[in-house]
C-alpha cells in the first residue's frame, strides 16, 4: 500500500524523513500523524503471473488515515531503522501473508498532501498463492484486471485512497500506457 500504514500504537517508533527523502531520525507514528511530519513508505504491487491482473483490497475501518478506502497497492510506514526493502517484505508478509515472493523495485513516489507527506518506495512482485489478509488492515480483497482497474484509477469519484491512486496513475502512466 502506499504512504498508510499498518493498525499499531502511536508510540510506536518511525523513520523520520527529511523532504528532500533522506532518513534524519525517528519519530513516534502519533507525532508523525498530528504534526504531517515527512516519512517513507512502502508499496508494493501484487500481480497476477501473467501480469494481467492486480491485486486490489478494502482498507479497514479502523485506519488511522484512510478508512475503508480501497487500494491497488499493500505497505506502510517505514519503521526506525528499517531499509524500505526489508519493510516491503515485512508488510507484504503481514498484509497478505505473502512470503519468498521476489520484490522488484520500480521507482519512488514523493507525495505531499499534508497531513501526507511520505517518500513510498513501490514495487511489485507476482503471486499465484493463497492471500491471507491481515484483518487489523484489510477487510476484503480482490484480483481487478488491469483494464478495469486503470479505468477505475482513472476516475476521480472512485473510492481508492489518495496516495495509492496518484502511485497507481504514476505505475500506469510508467509501464502501462
Amino acid at each position: 500500500m502506499t504512504c498508510e500504514d499498518r493498525f499499531v500504537a502511536a508510540d510506536e517508533l518511525i523513520a523520520l524523513y527529511s523532504p528532500d527523502g533522506s532518513p534524519v531520525g525517528t519519530v513516534t507514528r502519533g507525532r508523525m500523524r498530528a504534526e504531517g511530519l515527512w516519512h517513507a513508505a512502502t508499496a508494493i504491487w501484487v500481480r497476477s503471473a501473467d501480469g494481467r491482473r492486480v491485486y486490489v483490497h478494502r482498507r479497514s475501518p479502523d485506519k488511522d488515515v484512510f478508512p475503508g478506502l480501497r487500494d491497488c497497492g499493500v505497505g506502510g510506514v517505514v519503521d526506525a531503522g528499517e531499509v524500505p526493502a526489508d519493510g516491503a517484505v515485512r508488510e507484504l508478509a503481514e498484509e497478505l501473508g505473502i512470503t519468498g515472493a521476489p520484490l522488484r523495485f520500480l521507482y519512488r513516489f514523493t507525495f505531499d498532501e499534508p497531513p501526507v507527506r511520505c517518500h513510498n518506495f513501490v514495487y511489485e512482485t507476482t503471486w499465484e498463492g493463497p492471500i491471507r489478509h491481515q484483518p487489523e488492515e484489510i477487510v476484503s480483497g480482490e484480483w481487478m484486471d488491469l483494464d478495469e482497474l486503470a479505468r477505475q484509477l482513472r476516475d476521480p469519484t472512485t473510492d481508492f485512497v489518495p496516495d495509492g491512486r496518484a502511485i497507481a496513475l504514476e505505475w500506469l502512466r510508467r509501464y502501462y500506457d
